[in-house]
């Protein structure tokens, strides 16, 4: 019940500050959107970096994967023979 009280009395202090001090409000958007764009294309490019990471590195592993079944599919010249 205190929580639901509270909550109340939250949303309503809220709404009358947002009203209050709306100018104050809209500058600070102004300086967040920006820097979160920001923050977020940064994390974005490094996210890319990675994700192109992880394929070349997935790649190279299947070339090895291949290179090692023809390594074993050629057939081995007996010991005992000699050229």
């Amino acid at each position: 019940m205190g929580a639901l009280i509270g909550g109340i009395v939250a949303v309503v202090l809220g709404i009358w500050g947002l009203a209050r001090w709306f100018p104050l409000f809209v500058k600070g958007l102004q300086a967040a959107v920006p820097f979160f764009l920001l923050l977020g294309g940064i994390i974005a490019i490094a996210a890319g970096i990675s994700d192109i990471k992880d394929r070349m590195e997935e790649q190279r592993e299947k070339e090895k994967e291949k290179e090692q079944e023809k390594a074993a599919e050629t057939p081995k010249p007996a010991e005992g023979q000699n050229k």
